[in-house]
Formats: structure tokens, C-alpha cells, sequence
């Protein structure tokens, strides 16, 4: 025993010799930083203020010590007991004073930081970002908390807020921030042994879930104090209850319980009562039935354990505690609570996604080009925080169409090309060969594969067994129908599974205005990131036409729209990788029609035959020229075929 409190003992002295030199060490720091900033001769100064203070405080003291002597007789028998508990009593005092001063001003980086006043009377909540077509219709949004405010406390039903108050705050319009009422309960329920709540008022449960205080990391932040055990809870609590009364200071009673519901986590990825209305009941915060409003208050207790979709059975009966306590204080009659008590949940789930509506490849490109346009800006900008309303010029019912049309007629065309390869498999080189070990390389691009490598780093085996002969079911996009299927595969099944479907993409632009009406950059994004408009290099194809014709009129050669040629057969000679070539282009229907036409009409039907001849009269380089002219900025070759559009280079850039 002797040992234990003689190690207790040297290692008390070894941390109040460590606390002392930290403390020297400070306050080095401190005069040095004093010195460098408002020079040696302020700081002198300040120190004889400083030596005059300390003699003023001790003349003080001696002439309180005097007076106390001339009225208190020291002889007496309670003298000591009675001085030792002033002395308590002022010691306590001051630290509590300094306890407050120290978490305000974040004295020494003990305590980490306070909302300023900036935050507390504009503070910044966390909302989705809503991306809208230029006929106004929501295509989606972009969250990470998917939370729409509210902004105006009469948008909210009587019955929430009734429900509200009985349950976590009965006495929300008679206090100021903190019950210390509601204190005294639960000191002696916990002397009691009894259970009488947390004592936790709407108001510190706001600043709690506006200001985040119990989830903020860093020393700056969260202060040395912060990483104490026990100590952490009592500076984290403090710092609710101060924000909490200047809320009050601040804000109406309304504008509390309003921020309040608009704060809230209310699970199933809804945050905020304007969003869970939606998502469990499908309707408003303001045309919330009673029983409705008890579900989403009740909710408050624990979001997964009350979730009416999780757990519906919990759920009522958490209801119906809310329903009592709304009987209890006043706000229903008893025959209503029995009536209402009875009621089915009555859910009608309206759940969102980020990917839910239209045109989600376009809002990712959205998305890349507003994250560029801000850095490129120097503007702080976070689409899955800040709230934007974002107007596109896409057209919602143009968006709708082109999506339809690109699932209809790949469907069609997938069909066509399964046909085809029926019974063998289309990772083919160009006699129609198979590719060995294609799927091979594939597989072992995948983070599976790499996984399994980890896993059985000595065995190929082992990782090859798990890759083919392991199956599990899975959700893969249809190939026979709508939307997507179940089915049961291995991982290296879906590879080849995947690897069998044709891509698509699709793009619709005003030609008046350069406005995207539509944008279809894939057959569907839950399963094909890849976006085939944005990322998709491919050959221009007949689109290239338009700058062959613009060459021949208004180039040198000075052609005319009413200049008539004629649809036949066209070959030149040309040369490739040093081997010479004829080159006869055919129409896209493989026939000629030997008909004479003016220029506009060809162009029109796409000729290639009378688009080739022009191409090599003008010359490659002329039309290479006035696509450059024109804005094209992508790689070209001046070759004989590049008004048909035979050259990579990426269209949408």
C-alpha cells in the first residue's frame, strides 16, 4: 500500500513539474508574442500596470483582512468551518465564472470554438441542391443530407408542434433556453434511481444539431479539453446550454421550433420535417393528421428503433406515447387519445434518391462543370450542401421522350445483335476469331479480383474459384424487359454478362441557341456510369457534313446551294501507311441513284457519293480549315474521307 501511494505521490509531483513547465513555457511564448507585436517599450509599460494592479489588489485585500478582524471575532468556535466554506464558496465562483470565460473565449485552446454571432443569426444548415428543367419540372437533386427548409413557421401543422412540445420540452414557452426546472427532476430521478428524462430542452437540442458540437475534431475546434474523458461531456454540454440561451436571445419561440423541425434526422435519409412528411406520408408538414405528427415526433427518441418502415410495431406504441403526453398536457381530450390509439401507421412511402427523376447523367456533367466553374472562380462551392436552385436548358418532356427512345431502340437493336451471336461469344477480332483470355483481362480489372488477390495472395486457384464458381444473387440490368432482374451469378458471369450489351448516347441541342435540350448519356446510370455523351469519343460520322457544304460555298470554289451534281459512283487514290489504295464510298443504303441534284438536297439526304466528290474538289485541307473556323478543336487529319466524318476526336467538347 505504502508502495501504491508513494508512486502516486512521485507521479503527482512529476506532472505539476511538467504542468509548471508548460506553463513557463506559455507564457515565454506569450511575452515573446507580446514583444514582436507591440514592441518592447508598450510591453514595459504594461507590465508596471500590470506590478501596480498587483499592489492595489493586495493594499485591497490587507484592508478587507483588517475589517473583517474589527467585526469577526477569530477566537470564536466556528471561525474556521465558517471561513473554510467562504473560501469554498468564492473559489467555486470563480471557477465557474472562469469556466464560462474559458469556453467563450477558448482560453489557451482549452475548450475549442463557440458559434460567433455571425453563425448564431445566420446560421448555415446543411440542404440539397435542386436541379430543375427550363419548363420547370424537378429532375433532381443533389445530397448528402437530403433536406428541403422550411421558411415559414405557419407551413407547419398545430398538431406537430403540440406533439412536440409535450414530448421533449413541456415547458418550451416558460423557460429561456434551459429548465432548471427540468434539472431538478433529474437530479432526483437519479437519486431516486428512477428514470426522469434528460432534462435536454428543444433549444439545446437545436444548438446541438445546428452548430454540431459534439462532432467537431481538431484542437482548434474542440479544444485540449475536448480529448479529457468525462471533462469533454461537461465542456460540450456547457457550450449547448450557452448557445442555447443566445438562441433565445435571437430568435421567437416559432423561429426555434421551426429550425428545429427543419434540422432534424428523421432516417430513411430524410432530414428535416418537409422531407419525412413526404417520405412517410406523402404529403406536407402542414396537412399532417395527429396521429401522423405523432409518428415523426415520436421518431425523435431513436430514428431506427421508431422507424415506422423498420419497425412498425415499435413504432405505434412509441406513437401512442406521444399521443398520451399530448392528452396529459391538455392539447387532446381523453375520447380522442382512445380513438387515435387504435390507428394504423397509415404510411405512404415516397422515398427519394439522388437518382431519382430524369436525365442523370446530365446532372452529373452538371455537377463536374459547376465544381470547375467554381474553383476556376475561386468560389467555395459544395452542391450536396449549399441549397442552389439550378435552371437548365433542358426540356423535361424532350428528356423524357429521348430516354424512352434510346431504352425502346436499343432494346430492339440488342435483340438483333444477340440473335447474331447466338451460342458464341462477340469479343471477336475482325475475321470473327475469339479473343482468347478477353474475359480474363477483364476480371482481373475488377476491385473483386484484386480483393481475392489480397486474400489468397499464394493461391491463383482459390482466387479463380471464388471469381467463376462462387455464384450469389444479384440485381442486374434486364436484357428481356424493363428496369432490372434478379438473378443468380458469379462475378465472372456478370463480366460476361455485361460485356454482351450494346451502349448508346444521345444528345438534343437547340441549333438557334447551342442550348442541350436533352441528354441521354447511357441505356441506364444506376448500371452504366460511363457517360457516352460527355466521355464517348467516336467518329462525327454525317454531322461533319455541314462544313464540306460551307467549304464548297463559301470557299474559293464559291458553289451555290442550287449547284446541281450527281449521285454515282466516286473513287480516288489514296494512300495508307505507304501503300496505295482506291477508295470508293457507297451510300448508307449501298445503292446509287444517278439522279442529278442541287447542293441543299444533298446535303439533305446525306449523299455521301456527292459529299466525297466535293470534299476532294475543295480540298481536305479547305474543310479541315472551316471546321476549325467553326469551333472544332479536336484532332484532324486532312484525308480524303473526313467529310464523311472518319476521324476520332471527342464532338461534345
Amino acid at each position: 500500500m505504502k508502495k501504491i501511494v508513494q508512486v502516486i505521490q512521485n507521479l503527482w509531483v512529476t506532472i505539476k513539474a511538467t504542468l509548471l513547465q508548460v506553463l513557463h513555457w506559455l507564457w515565454k511564448m506569450i511575452d515573446q508574442g507580446l514583444v514582436r507585436l507591440l514592441g518592447e517599450e508598450k510591453v514595459a509599460t504594461f507590465y508596471k500596470q500590470l506590478d501596480f494592479l498587483k499592489e492595489k489588489y493586495w493594499d485591497s485585500r490587507e484592508k478587507v483582512d483588517q475589517f473583517i478582524e474589527s467585526k469577526v471575532d477569530k477566537e470564536a468556535t466556528y471561525y474556521p468551518t465558517i471561513k473554510r466554506l467562504w473560501k469554498i464558496c468564492g473559489w467555486t465562483i470563480f471557477a465557474g465564472v472562469f469556466f464560462i470565460f474559458a469556453i467563450e473565449t477558448n482560453f489557451l485552446w482549452l475548450t475549442g470554438e463557440m458559434p460567433s454571432v455571425g453563425e448564431l443569426q445566420n446560421p448555415k444548415l446543411s440542404q440539397s441542391s435542386e436541379i430543375y428543367s427550363a419548363d420547370g419540372v424537378l429532375l433532381g437533386k443533389f445530397f448528402t443530407e437530403n433536406r428541403t427548409p422550411i421558411r415559414d413557421y405557419n407551413q407547419l401543422s398545430p398538431y406537430l408542434v403540440k406533439a412536440l412540445v409535450a414530448t421533449e420540452d413541456s415547458r418550451f414557452y416558460q423557460h429561456s433556453g434551459i429548465d432548471y426546472k427540468a434539472w431538478a427532476g433529474v437530479a432526483v430521478g437519479m437519486l431516486s434511481g428512477g428514470d426522469r428524462g434528460g432534462g435536454s430542452t428543444i433549444t439545446q437540442q437545436l444548438a446541438k444539431n445546428l452548430f454540431k458540437t459534439r462532432k467537431k475534431q481538431g484542437i482548434l475546434k474542440k479544444g485540449f479539453l475536448g480529448y479529457v474523458p468525462l471533462v469533454n461531456k461537461l465542456v460540450i454540454k456547457t457550450k449547448e446550454w450557452l448557445t442555447a440561451i443566445k438562441l433565445e436571445r435571437y430568435y421567437t419561440k416559432n423561429e426555434i421550433i421551426l429550425w428545429y423541425l427543419n434540422t432534424v434526422d428523421f432516417g430513411s435519409n430524410a432530414y428535416g420535417i418537409k422531407v419525412a412528411s413526404k417520405t412517410y406520408f406523402n404529403t406536407s408538414p402542414d396537412s399532417l393528421k395527429v396521429q401522423q405528427a405523432a409518428v415523426l415526433v415520436g421518431m425523435q427518441k431513436a430514428t431506427t428503433t421508431y422507424n415506422p418502415i423498420l419497425n412498425p410495431e415499435k413504432s405505434i406504441k412509441r406513437r401512442n406515447t406521444v399521443l398520451a403526453q399530448m392528452q396529459k398536457y391538455g392539447y387532446l381530450s381523453k375520447a380522442e387519445l382512445d380513438s387515435l390509439q387504435d390507428l394504423p401507421l397509415g404510411l405512404n412511402r415516397h422515398e427519394e434518391s439522388p437518382y431519382d427523376g430524369t436525365g442523370n447523367y446530365f446532372k452529373v456533367a452538371i455537377a463536374k462543370y459547376l465544381n470547375e466553374w467554381a474553383k476556376d472562380n475561386e468560389i467555395e462551392l459544395d452542391l450536396y450542401r449549399d441549397g442552389l436552385k439550378i435552371i437548365t436548358t433542358i426540356d423535361s418532356r424532350l428528356q423524357t421522350y429521348a430516354e424512352d427512345a434510346v431504352s425502346e431502340g436499343m432494346r430492339s437493336v440488342q435483340k438483333t445483335f444477340d440473335g447474331h451471336w447466338s451460342g458464341k461469344n462477340p469479343w471477336a477480332d475482325e475475321k470473327g476469331v475469339e479473343i482468347p483470355g478477353f474475359i480474363d483481362t477483364v476480371a482481373k480489372r475488377t476491385e473483386y479480383y484484386k480483393a481475392l488477390v489480397k486474400r489468397f495472395p499464394n493461391n491463383q486457384d482459390s482466387v479463380w474459384y471464388y471469381m467463376k464458381s462462387v455464384k450469389r444473387k444479384m440485381w442486374v440490368y434486364s436484357r428481356n424487359g424493363l428496369g432490372e432482374e434478379e438473378r443468380m451469378m458469379s462475378a465472372y458471369d456478370s463480366i460476361q454478362y455485361y460485356k454482351r450489351f450494346l451502349q448508346a448516347g444521345m444528345m438534343t441541342m437547340d441549333p438557334y441557341t447551342g442550348h442541350v435540350k436533352a441528354w441521354v448519356g447511357g441505356l441506364d446510370f444506376k448500371y452504366f456510369k460511363y457517360d457516352h455523351v460527355k466521355q464517348g469519343k467516336r467518329q462525327p460520322g454525317s454531322t461533319f457534313k455541314p462544313f464540306v457544304y460551307t467549304a464548297a460555298i463559301d470557299g474559293p470554289r464559291n458553289l451555290s446551294p442550287c449547284t446541281e451534281m450527281k449521285d454515282e459512283p466516286f473513287e480516288i487514290e489514296v494512300e495508307e501507311k505507304g501503300e496505295k489504295k482506291i477508295w470508293r464510298p457507297n451510300n448508307a443504303d449501298g445503292h446509287f441513284s444517278y439522279a442529278t441534284m442541287p447542293l441543299r438536297r444533298a446535303l439533305a439526304k446525306s449523299i455521301n457519293s456527292i459529299t466525297a466528290r466535293l470534299t476532294d474538289e475543295v480540298g481536305p485541307d479547305t474543310v479541315m480549315y472551316y471546321a476549325k473556323t467553326m469551333g472544332i478543336s479536336s484532332p484532324m487529319r486532312p484525308v480524303a474521307s473526313i467529310g464523311l466524318g472518319s476521324l476520332m476526336f471527342h464532338f461534345m467538347k
